[in-house]
């Protein structure tokens, strides 16, 4: 199965804008969905974003609609996460994963993970 890792976190000002990218190997992402996950300090971890695998059909959680977009470029295996106008409240650890199921904003359904990329939001 594949390996993901996690990259783009840092530490940034409340309204600045962040692109995370998940790099595969050891295998091709075009057979898995590819979310993200977040957690934050204290917090269980939570969904934030998942894509399907060819169609690019896309969910969001509702905490991050239209401030949050994830996109994947199979020919290069990899995940994105762009966010914008980030705010205190996305601090936390990111996580990339993938799964072989259809059950996208479920944590328990995700087969691989990476190790995660923290961001930092400061006011």
């Amino acid at each position: 199965q594949v390996q993901l890792v996690e990259s783009g976190g840092g530490s940034v000002q409340a309204g600045d804008s962040l692109r995370l990218s998940c790099a595969a190997s050891g295998g091709s992402i075009s057979t898995y969905i590819m979310g993200w996950f977040r957690q934050a300090p204290g917090k269980e971890r939570e969904f934030t974003a998942a894509i399907t695998r060819t169609t690019f059909n896309t969910l969001y959680a509702d905490s991050v609609k239209g401030q949050f977009t994830v996109t994947r470029d199979n020919a290069k295996n990899t995940v994105y996460l762009q966010m914008n106008s980030l705010k205190p409240e996305d601090t936390g650890v990111y996580y990339c994963a993938a799964q072989f199921g259809n059950i996208w904003g479920k944590s328990y359904a995700y087969d691989v993970w990476g190790r995660g990329t923290q961001v930092t939001v400061s006011s």
